[in-house]
């Protein structure tokens, strides 16, 4: 899997070269849902730092927000429902408009502990739905969202072997290009010097 702010994917790998994906974001990427909502309570950014803080002081039970899962076997995310129902949580409804600054600091961790919950909550299933599906014999997680100290909590509980980078790689984007490269190379896989950049929205309409 990978999550950071700008994807929410799951892969198999077969091989080091043999890799096909299976499942991806549908809507916002889950480090993109963390932004917002820290944006909602005011709290900067990036996000997932500090909800990940707050989180582990707040009461994951305190509000019941919404785990997106899709079809029964669907293996994409969907990470724009929580992001709304935290913000209907927080300012209100049509006509209420409350403010974030109403909240109190527990009440600011109880709504980053529950939001975090839902969304490992999600992430987990994924996973678990996946190595079901495809007979996975290990996980391995990457991005920026996998230095976030719950999920890589809840995931630690899962049967199967966990790889997951050191905290210092996950939100490092230089050192995972470079191992890539390294690793094509070593496999005599070039690209030529005209070789132009492509989005990642154009490599999944391909």
């Amino acid at each position: 899997m990978v999550c950071s702010g700008g994807h929410t994917a799951l892969y198999r790998i077969d091989d080091l070269l043999k890799v096909t994906r299976i499942g991806q974001t549908l809507d916002d990427a889950v480090g993109e849902a963390y932004d917002k909502v820290a944006a909602i309570l005011g709290l900067g950014y990036p996000g997932g730092p500090v909800i990940d803080r707050l989180a582990a002081e707040g009461d994951p039970k305190a509000i019941r927000f919404p785990r997106t899962l899709l079809e029964r076997d669907s293996l994409d995310f969907s990470f724009s429902g929580i992001k709304t129902a935290v913000l209907y949580h927080v300012r209100g409804y049509q006509g209420q408009a409350r403010s974030s600054e109403a909240l109190d600091p527990q009440q600011v961790r109880d709504v980053a502990a529950a939001f975090q919950a839902s969304c490992i909550d999600v992430l987990r299933e994924k996973i678990a739905r996946a190595a079901r599906q495809i007979g996975a014999k290990s996980i391995v997680v990457g991005g920026g969202v996998s230095a976030n100290r719950g999920l890589r909590q809840a995931l630690e509980k899962m049967e199967l072997p966990l790889r997951v980078p050191k905290v210092a790689y996950c939100t490092d984007n230089a050192a995972m290009i470079a191992g890539l490269g390294d690793l094509l190379l070593s496999a005599g896989k070039t690209s030529p010097l005209d070789l132009d950049a492509i989005t990642f929205s154009e490599i999944q309409s391909d």
